[in-house]
């Protein structure tokens, strides 16, 4: 009897602990780790999936979904959950790419720490219906946190798997998961619920507004959504405004032909980069917002600006931007 499965590994408390409790019952387990632009789970200069990987001597594969999640978010077919996360088409595309994993080295299932009521979006029955059906895993799809809850998958009835052998765990708390780490000497571990910048409220808006007004948005759009102060200036052009020396640094790396710069020269200022097709409002707002955030002194102030950060060739003359309008112009 095949005795191999796929683990969908984040390196978080919940998915480390199923991966426990599959190799206890002596199955050959390989991981994978999906990655997006927006996971927030691991710690700086560390791969948790990794790390758990090499306790466990299993191996991991890391499977980067940027273009396919990006599509997923521009229409989800599920809708979002509280800010613009896709819960449901994610938990789909990824469940399938692991169905594909499965299939091309023939594993008998695909598990993951998911628990039953934990996430209000992707984690009731309904939904883990809907995820077993469109990724095509219905039946081979275990869920060892909840199993006992949940219906029995084919590993289960074939005897592959000790259905006694998993839990009955439900709700959001992580007391049950925290004592169970405990007892298996399972210490080091990070953020037990994991993360993802698209329920943040505030990087939700700027992710809407993306997809709003840029909906042919790459990874560098993304990547900018993370730093700064956000201003729509009109609905081809926005401005990102540094809030310190890094993110100013920042702004300078992620800029693209087309963009452009504005600083106030000879005081503390940040770096404000213009992105999208921008006429003389929109430089003037540019420099207006990057005055008020400088520390020039006086009711005008003198910005420089151009495409070239070094040399920035032009210069005009504004009146700092008021909190009025920020607040209007303000992702």
């Amino acid at each position: 009897m095949n005795s191999k499965a796929i683990a969908l590994l984040s390196g978080g408390l919940d998915s480390t602990l199923a991966v426990k409790l599959i190799l206890d019952q002596g199955i050959e387990v390989e991981a994978l780790n999906f990655v997006t632009p927006f996971c927030t789970c691991n710690r700086k200069g560390r791969c948790e999936a990794r790390h758990v990987a090499e306790e466990f001597d299993i191996p991991c594969k890391t499977v980067a979904i940027t273009e396919e999640f990006f599509q997923v978010i521009r229409n989800p077919k599920h809708g979002y959950g509280s800010g613009m996360n896709p819960c449901l088409d994610c938990r789909i595309l990824m469940f399938s790419r692991a169905r594909e994993r499965m299939e091309e080295i023939g594993a008998a299932f695909v598990f993951t720490g998911e628990v039953l009521g934990q996430r209000p979006m992707s984690q009731h029955r309904q939904a883990m219906r809907i995820i077993d059906r469109e990724s095509g895993l219905d039946g081979r799809l275990l869920r060892p946190l909840s199993a006992r809850l949940l219906e029995p998958t084919i590993p289960e009835k074939e005897g592959l798997v000790d259905r006694e052998k998993l839990l009955a765990l439900q709700g959001r708390s992580r007391k049950p998961q925290m004592a169970l780490a405990e007892e298996y000497g399972i210490a080091d571990y990070p953020c037990p619920a994991g993360g993802c910048l698209l329920t943040d409220p505030g990087f939700a808006r700027r992710m809407r507004d993306l997809v709003h007004f840029c909906p042919g948005f790459d990874l560098n759009d993304v990547n900018l959504l993370k730093l700064g102060r956000h201003f729509r200036l009109s609905p081809e052009a926005r401005a990102v405004v540094g809030r310190n020396e890094g993110e100013n640094r920042r702004l300078q790396i992620l800029a693209r032909q087309g963009d452009s710069f504005f600083e106030v020269r000879g005081c503390g200022s940040p770096v404000t980069l213009l992105r999208g097709e921008a006429d003389q409002e929109e430089i003037h707002l540019a420099a207006a917002i990057t005055a008020r955030y400088s520390d020039a002194q006086g009711d005008e102030v003198e910005v420089h600006y151009g495409t070239d950060y070094a040399t920035l060739s032009e210069a005009i003359l504004v009146t700092p931007a008021g909190e009025g309008e920020l607040t209007r112009l303000r992702i």
